[in-house]
């Protein structure tokens, strides 16, 4: 069913598809694009930002009450409901406080908040019933995310309103099981045995996604916005704080639009936006200030990546803004399904808390194949660690190594200027038996760091009118 759902494309887009894999040379046994940025631009022409009746239904009128405490789960819900019945339209959330449980979102419906409207999520755990979702890569029945729209189309979140999960210390955040954000010793956690690592088991077991039952008493955080299985999507304007978990998640959707967005929270795992096993991503115009990952671009976690088997492609990312986060543009660590065909254009990444400018990190638990990167016009100001870390060794929660090698090649970077790159302007660490392949790097400026490189296992480094800390740098012999 989700195979079908993917392959129904229209006929721009295949040309689009088409033209990144025909215009490819091979040229001396190494790919040689010829004009990626003009598939890009075939894929944006292709999107189409969805469209609604001229009708709107106010809350209000259904019920809700801006007081921010009366809880107007039923009174938005029901207003959305109506609005999809009756063809579509308009849901205004006027200005004013408003606290509600989980946000359902129907087909043709735009949820608008208008300036001054700011939505309260419950952290009341026990308001988000049970719903098809996902935690870190991994499919299951969990928490409800705070806005869900599960196999919908033409559906959108929009206005200069707020979105505030409530995320802090005091509820959500301290599941992580981390110090810093309230978990203490004899406290739950998602790391206790029959949580996290009791539904990574049930995938690695083949276990089906409908037996996978956590929720209450697992401490699975909820992901703040989940377009799960949607088509024809907007998210234009809102600013979005304080998430339990991760924040913007395109999950097996087609054809998103991510417009103009402020991301602003810095829990644990709050990152900014995950398209996950999605297709004809466009993020543009948005600012990410978070605890964890600007945007991470993911294709499901080890055995379950590799059962849904829908690699992320065509994930464009233009005149956005990095802040405080992991890494302003990453891949990764939930990429067992792939990931191809990623632009990054016209960005700025500056701050003394951002890691990495662009990060790939993968292991041999994940695998798979990350190719045909294309990132330019960039100005970093500030990164701690490395303007460009590739990973094929990634670990966290231990020991991460397996079976599936990854495979990471056609890395580009092209008219980028750092002013402080931290300690590395790349760091590589690939397999011997799968080295990383064909990274360049053109028309780069980088200041400031230790060591220009340290790489392992990188066969096709090229430096073409590249100066690092002042000096024109040759390429290796790799």
């Amino acid at each position: 069913m989700i195979k079908k759902f993917f392959f129904k494309l229209n006929p721009t887009f295949l040309l689009a598809i088409s033209l990144v894999f025909i215009s490819c040379k091979v040229e001396k046994g190494k790919q040689v694009v010829n004009n990626p940025w003009k598939a890009m631009q075939l894929v944006v022409e292709s999107v189409k930002v969805p469209s609604f009746k001229d009708k709107t239904y106010n809350v209000i009128d259904f019920g809700a009450v801006a007081d921010g405490v009366f809880d107007n789960t039923q009174s938005i819900n029901k207003a959305i409901q109506t609005c999809s019945k009756e063809g579509g339209g308009k849901v205004l959330v006027p200005s004013g406080k408003y606290l509600t449980g989980p946000i359902n979102l129907e087909n043709n419906v735009n949820l608008h908040l208008e300036e001054g409207a700011e939505i309260l999520f419950s952290t009341n755990s026990k308001d988000y019933p049970l719903v098809h979702t996902s935690f870190e890569g991994t499919e299951l029945m969990n928490y409800s995310p705070l806005i869900y729209a599960y196999k919908k189309n033409n559906v959108a979140v929009t206005g200069k309103g707020i979105l505030n999960g409530q995320g802090s210390s005091e509820n959500w955040w301290s599941w992580s099981g981390g110090k810093s954000y309230g978990w203490k010793k004899g406290m739950p956690s998602q790391n206790d045995p029959l949580n996290r690592l009791r539904l990574v088991a049930m995938a690695e077991e083949g276990v089906p996604v409908d037996q996978r039952v956590f929720g209450e008493g697992h401490y699975l955080r909820p992901i703040f916005v989940d377009f799960f299985e949607c088509s024809n999507v907007l998210i234009k304007d809102v600013k979005i704080i304080n998430a339990p978990f991760w924040v913007i998640h395109p999950m097996k959707s087609i054809n998103v639009t991510i417009d103009g967005v402020t991301v602003e929270s810095h829990g644990p795992n709050n990152d900014g936006c995950d398209p996950e096993y999605s297709k004809n991503v466009i993020i543009k115009n948005c600012t990410f200030n978070t605890g964890d990952d600007c945007i991470a671009i993911k294709s499901g976690r080890d055995a379950d990546g590799r059962r849904v088997a829908i690699p992320s492609e065509n994930i464009i990312i233009q005149n956005c803004k990095m802040l405080d986060g992991h890494g302003g543009v990453v891949i990764g660590s939930e990429i067992s399904a792939g990931v191809r065909n990623v632009f990054v254009e016209n960005c700025i990444m500056d701050s003394p808390n951002l890691e990495r400018a662009i990060r790939i990190k993968t292991n041999s638990k994940r695998g798979g194949l990350i190719e045909n990167v294309y990132i330019r016009n960039l100005e970093i100001g500030q990164v701690k660690e490395a303007v460009l870390k590739i990973n094929m060794f990634y670990e966290v929660y231990g020991d991460q190594s397996g079976a599936f090698i990854p495979q990471i090649q056609n890395i580009y970077l092209e008219n980028i200027k750092v002013k402080n790159g931290g300690l590395y302007g790349i760091l590589a660490r690939g397999y011997k038996e799968s080295p990383i392949k064909n990274v360049r790097l053109i028309n780069v400026k980088i200041d400031k760091v230790d060591d220009a490189y340290s790489i392992e296992n990188l066969v096709g480094l090229k430096f073409v009118d590249t100066y690092i800390n002042g000096e024109l740098m040759e390429s290796p012999n790799n």
